[in-house]
């Protein structure tokens, strides 16, 4: 199989009324018959499908017809006012493309923003949800010990808030996501900054914490109190030294969860899919596979 660039695999359909951009790659021969997996960002400044998780999709592509969301607000999908919350918002996209692009039902990675879009549509659009890979996801989980919010909320709303960011806040944010912190290199800032600072970019993560802010959506955004309702095998990923989504938060979900297992990576953070790339995409292979 040829190396996937970003340029090879780029893509966008139209659906539910949104321009969506996603990058698609898969198994040498016959890549429409392999299982479907669809992979869902976190929502950090500059935050992409392939931001997240295009050093995995080289791996997951061996395996699976591999799918990298933009998802709505992000990267080069459309950023729409948002009539609902996020995640249902996002889920409903997700699902809309689905059908979009005739795939019937597909198993879900998503990482802290995508884990709860990938909850949500567990719980809203089940029949098109197979299992559920979930990395630090946001709503599901609840901090039992940690202070909330959390050191990375904290980092995540100065930057977004700020009349005029800096590239100092963004390293700061950056920072908190990683456990080694070589890997905040100068050119990731440089390709975050260029991707943060762009003003679709920032009218796209207004919309996205306005969702949040909403008091009418709230209790939607609460999926930990419907997470016995979630009927697909479920793997829980945390990073031990996660500073966004705490750990303690994992016990919330996975005793809530009826077909929940936990696995928790050693000195990473909440990039568990880049600071421990091999085990978690073997992980991932494995889970997703049988």
């Amino acid at each position: 199989m040829t190396e996937p660039t970003y340029e090879s695999t780029s893509r966008t359909v139209k659906a539910a009324g949104l321009t969506l951009h996603y990058h698609e790659a898969g198994p040498a021969g016959r890549p429409d018959e392999a299982p479907v997996v669809i992979m869902l960002h976190g929502g950090g400044p500059g935050a992409s499908g392939w931001s997240n998780f295009g050093g995995n999709l080289p791996v997951l592509a061996r395996h699976f017809r591999t799918l990298l969301v933009d998802q709505p607000c992000y990267g080069r999908s459309d950023k729409p006012e948002l009539d609902k919350d996020y995640f249902s918002f996002s889920a409903d996209a997700v699902a809309a493309l689905m059908a979009e692009l005739g795939i019937p039902r597909a198993h879900l990675i998503g990482n802290s923003l995508g884990g709860g879009t990938a909850v949500r549509m567990a719980l809203d659009h089940p029949d098109q949800v197979g299992k559920l890979l979930l990395m630090g996801p946001g709503g599901v989980s609840v901090n039992l010990f940690a202070p909330d919010p959390t050191e990375g909320i904290k980092r995540l709303f100065e930057f977004n808030t700020a009349t005029e960011p800096t590239k100092e806040q963004l390293r700061g944010f950056l920072g908190v996501m990683a456990y080694d912190q070589a890997i905040v290199t100068d050119e990731l800032v440089e390709e975050r900054w260029a991707s943060a600072t762009d003003p679709d970019t920032r009218l796209g993560s207004a919309r996205m914490a306005a969702s949040f802010a909403e008091p009418a959506w709230a209790a939607d955004t609460m999926l930990w109190r419907e997470a016995h309702r979630i009927t697909q095998p479920v793997l829980l990923t945390w990073g031990r030294e996660d500073r966004v989504n705490p750990l303690d938060g994992a016990l919330v979900a996975l005793r809530a969860i009826p077909d929940a297992r936990l696995h928790v990576f050693p000195h990473c953070g909440h990039w568990a899919q880049t600071e421990q790339a091999d085990e978690f995409n073997r992980l991932a292979v494995d889970f997703l596979s049988h």
